[in-house]
């Protein structure tokens, strides 16, 4: 197996045109497991920890840049945790300290699983994904990013290179059931925010569909939002969960996280 190591965007961008098949990894949160049990075996990895440019975030004209590198440690502490609470809520969620310390924001878009804890705060938040290649840069709202199970848009010679959020500063939450409180894949998870400025309640819910759900309903309509939460949930049976007790535990979570941010 070879391992590309870039020091720059535009270097890792180049390699990457070069060797389409190469897998990007940077934390390897998901990518070390594959390959220790042998469920993939890539000939050549892309190692992006030298890349400056995917580190931290940045604010742009009223807007969040969320480096692709960024990690879930990182969004739990500073003023990011301010403006952007559901994603600091569910990046405590995540694993354990090593795991936090590692795991990538890009590589839960990257790997685009349902149960990727950083995507439900991002989905009620209107989150664009920045993509780059030696053809130029383009932004796809992380709705029609995510396509189906571990699928997203990313062409072969892309890179994901941030999210991009215009922070609402609404009252939101992130709460998320696993067979324990560590750890743990989400059985169901689910972030909220109570728009007021847009008269609006949004939810994005997380293994409990092919992709990330949003669901969106006037405020006004507090008291059935929880029901139509779980209505649009499409949840599956598995060794973690049925898909009736998903959908019960979304309702639930639904009805205590709108009671959180409308109190």
């Amino acid at each position: 197996m070879e391992v590309l190591t870039p020091r720059s965007l535009e270097e890792a961008l180049r390699l990457k045109a070069e060797v389409p098949t190469a897998v990007p990894i940077q934390g390897g949160t998901d990518m070390m497991v594959d390959l220790n049990f042998d469920r993939a075996r890539p000939d050549v990895l892309l190692n992006l920890n030298e890349v400056p440019e995917l580190r931290s975030w940045t604010r742009e004209n009223g807007f969040l840049r969320l480096g692709a590198g960024l990690t879930y440690a990182e969004a739990m502490t500073g003023s990011l945790a301010a403006v952007m609470p559901a994603l600091t809520e569910a990046s405590r969620t995540v694993g354990s300290p090593q795991i936090r310390n590692r795991g990538t924001i890009g590589g839960n878009l990257g790997t685009a699983s349902p149960a990727g804890d950083a995507l439900p705060p991002l989905l009620v938040e209107g989150a664009e994904i920045e993509l780059a290649s030696v053809r130029g840069t383009r932004r796809v709202s992380l709705r029609d990013f995510l396509v189906g199970p571990k699928r997203n848009t990313l062409a072969a010679d892309e890179l994901i290179v941030a999210a991009v959020v215009s922070p609402s500063r609404q009252p939101q939450t992130f709460m998320k059931v696993g067979p324990r409180n560590a750890m743990v894949i989400a059985v169901v998870s689910l972030a909220v925010v109570a728009d007021r400025e847009r008269g609006e309640l949004r939810a994005s819910f997380g293994s409990a569909g092919p992709v990330p759900g949003l669901v969106v309903r006037p405020i006004d309509e507090v008291s059935s939002f929880a029901d139509a939460v779980a209505r649009e949930a499409s949840p599956i049976d598995d060794v973690r969960g049925t898909a009736a007790y998903r959908r019960h535990a979304l309702r639930v979570l639904a009805e205590r996280a709108v009671q959180r941010c409308t109190a």
